[in-house]
């Protein structure tokens, strides 16, 4: 296997990790709304996600910064002719982390009403994005022989990327209802798991028409056996929660977000993005990654620093592993 192979790989598992992780860190802030039934109920829903939400962010920066080290002409390409889209998803994380930061800084009704629709709108709108983005990588866009996107914002806007926004975030709010179940005790807690078998069933619905529609447009034998995966983990994330096993549930909601990715990337390769204009002027693996030397040089950098950071962001979990509830929320000033 080449080293860019191996890279290509390396970034499918940091894609899995972030949307495994901020996939429930999204679904919670979508919660905040359809959730709890007053700010109390929203600080507890907020304080689950308190200690770790900065730290899953930092998978998103470390996919996009090995893409940009490992494959040049991809991230040039992606960053470029999906601008916009990555623009309103890095103006959302920023305005996101703002408002979880200061929502508490006053005790005035308004100043913390406003934080809290924030904290909503920009948990809802980055998996419907992320969706549309991953849609269109796996469909194919405009790339023309310069290796430069050649379509249109309303372009990135057909049915099958926007399928794949819905699916998204249907996927990301049960796994945040599932999170919260896991995290929390006494009423919100039942409520959480009433929550997720509605949202589990929409979820199921999405998901599947979008991996049914992927197989069928661009799949192979490899990316059938994710499908199957992903639709099997949902439907035990479903019958784990109806018998109130939040554990099993969160972990088979995890699997099912991870089957549906790793079913993206094996659609995928050995393209990074395939073009729809002419299968020649596609990215692949191989023509849009860097150097032998530099991905060697990446690859020592990687192997010693990243199992540091998964070590430290584990134990993280760990310690803030107990339930919390409304009982452990002191009252406002």
């Amino acid at each position: 296997m080449h080293l860019h192979d191996v890279w290509f790989v390396l970034i499918a598992f940091l894609w899995v990790g972030y949307f495994f992780l901020e996939g429930f860190d999204f679904g919670i802030g979508v919660l905040t709304k359809l959730l709890a039934r007053d700010r109390r109920e929203r600080r507890v829903l907020i304080n689950t996600i308190g200690p770790v939400w900065d730290g899953n962010e930092v998978w998103l920066i470390t996919a996009a910064g090995a893409t940009f080290a490992a494959f040049p002409e991809w991230y040039a390409t992606l960053f470029s002719g999906f601008y916009l889209p990555m623009l309103l998803i890095l103006l959302c994380l920023i305005v996101r982390g703002v408002a979880f930061e200061y929502r508490h800084k006053r005790d005035e009704e308004r100043w913390q009403n406003n934080w809290e629709n924030a904290i909503f709108w920009t948990s809802l709108l980055p998996p419907v994005l992320w969706g549309v983005v991953f849609g269109n990588i796996v469909g194919g866009v405009k790339i023309d022989a310069d290796k430069n996107y050649a379509g249109s914002l309303l372009d990135l806007l057909n049915p099958y990327a926007l399928l794949g926004g819905l699916a998204m975030l249907a996927l990301f709010t049960f796994h945040g209802a599932v999170f919260a179940s896991l995290k929390t005790v006494g009423d919100i807690r039942e409520r959480a798991r009433v929550t997720a078998s509605f949202l589990g069933m929409t979820a199921m619905g999405l998901a599947l028409a979008f991996m049914v529609w992927t197989q069928i447009d661009t799949g192979n034998g490899k990316s059938v056996v994710a499908l199957v995966v992903a639709g099997v983990a949902l439907l035990a994330a479903l019958v784990a929660n109806m018998f109130g096993r939040e554990g099993w549930s969160f972990a088979f909601s995890g699997v099912t977000i991870a089957a549906l990715v790793v079913m993206l990337f094996l659609t995928l390769f050995p393209n990074v993005m395939p073009s729809s204009l002419n299968e020649s002027w596609n990215l692949t693996v191989s023509n849009s990654a860097s150097s032998p030397y530099t991905l060697k040089i990446m690859t020592w950098c990687a192997a010693i620093a990243a199992p540091l950071v998964m070590l430290y962001q584990g134990w993280t979990y760990w310690v803030f592993r107990k339930r919390i509830g409304t009982q452990h929320i002191a009252d406002a000033h």
